[in-house]
């Protein structure tokens, strides 16, 4: 009978060695669930992070395009302006103007290829005296 008990004592022994190694093996699985779980959301936060970084860099950009397209059009239409104001005063002098109207206007030949009959004054200045 003694004989039997130590069976039935190695029995419970390795039964409670079992039982010892399975919650081993489950706390270090939660453990490990744990670490992953954290990681998880240490890396989700960080996207979240780069995520909203992005999206004000996007705004602030917008923001800047937008102000620098509303002084673009400002420029476009001063431009205009100047460019209606010019073509206004070209064409009174052009009903006004005696030179005009006393030459006939030069083929598109002659004015590419006839030396300019401006005073050179300009060259006899002591900055071009060799």
């Amino acid at each position: 009978m003694p004989h039997s008990s130590d069976s039935s004592d190695s029995s419970s022994s390795s039964q409670a060695s079992s039982s010892s190694y399975s919650s081993k093996q489950d706390s270090s699985d939660d453990m490990r669930k744990v670490q992953r779980r954290e990681k998880n959301r240490i890396a989700a936060q960080k996207s979240r992070q780069r995520q909203t970084q992005k999206a004000d860099t996007l705004h602030l950009e917008s923001e800047d395009l937008e102000r620098q397209n509303a002084a673009l059009r400002r420029e476009i239409k001063q431009l205009r302006e100047e460019l209606t104001h010019f073509t206004t005063v070209l064409s009174l002098h052009e009903t006004r103007c005696s030179i005009l109207h006393m030459q006939p206007p030069p083929a598109p030949s002659e004015v590419l290829y006839t030396p300019l009959s401006f005073p050179q004054t300009h060259i006899s200045s002591p900055c071009f005296q060799p």
